[in-house]
């Protein structure tokens, strides 16, 4: 079970935006601070805007910010929906299929029962409690009170 870099982008992202509370970033603001190529982050952010995690804020002094509360941002949720299809074996996906032993495999569901409790405990999970303890995170990332 292994995050792509695009989750782990997404994650960062929106850790970064809840250590600044309300205040407006900027996606350079954000790369410069993870050392990520901002390219990387303008398709993921929006992709987080389109479901509704961040909003942009247009102009001269625009820049993104959370769009709901912490708290009611479920890592569960983000991660199934930034990870490519969920079908971590090819066995997973019925309509592409090709394994020669699926009819017989016991592995396939130890892997689906090992990925559904995977995700179980990423359910258990929101943002704010990534960042409860938010001022060792600001320190680490130099995040001033601005």
């Amino acid at each position: 079970m292994r995050l792509t870099l695009y989750t782990d982008y997404a994650l960062r992202v929106l850790m970064f935006l809840a250590l600044k509370d309300e205040k407006l970033s900027t996606i350079q603001d954000i790369a410069a601070t993870y050392d990520i190529s901002s390219n990387h982050l303008m398709k993921l952010v929006t992709e987080l805007g389109h479901a509704g995690l961040i909003e942009t804020v247009r102009g001269r002094n625009g820049g993104l910010r959370l769009a709901m509360a912490p708290e009611d941002i479920n890592i569960g949720a983000l991660v199934r929906r930034t990870e490519d299809d969920g079908q971590h074996v090819e066995c997973f996906d019925a309509a592409t299929n090709q394994c020669r032993i699926t009819a017989s495999c016991k592995l396939r569901h130890k892997l689906r029962e090992a990925l559904d409790a995977y995700y179980a405990v990423l359910d258990e999970v929101t943002l704010a409690d990534l960042v409860v303890r938010p001022q060792p995170l600001r320190r680490l990332l130099a995040i001033g009170a601005d």
